[in-house]
């Protein structure tokens, strides 16, 4: 008999909530990686699936770790700041 996650069974993958936190992690990085090439080669099906899954991992990391780090220059403010400078650089000087 075969496992119910078994990712031959169950094409949805695992349940995000049933990944331990390494293999969360491992997940979101090989759905990020793979989904410019999906967005650009995969049928419409499986962009809805890559789409679907990557919300349900970014959900549960984001359940996890509600305090996550948030670096400076991700935020708005930061990349405002990043487009004052690179102005500020690019006038003679």
């Amino acid at each position: 008999m075969r496992h119910p996650d078994a990712p031959h069974t169950r094409p949805e993958g695992i349940s995000a909530h049933a990944l331990d936190n390494d293999t969360l992690v491992h997940e979101l990085e090989q759905l990020h990686r793979t989904r410019h090439e999906t967005f650009l080669y995969g049928s419409e099906e499986a962009l809805k699936r890559h789409t679907l899954r990557t919300g349900q991992l970014e959900a549960e990391y984001l359940h996890r770790f509600p305090g996550r780090v948030v670096a400076a220059g991700r935020t708005r403010a930061g990349a405002r700041a990043r487009e004052a400078a690179a102005r500020a650089e690019s006038l003679p000087g």
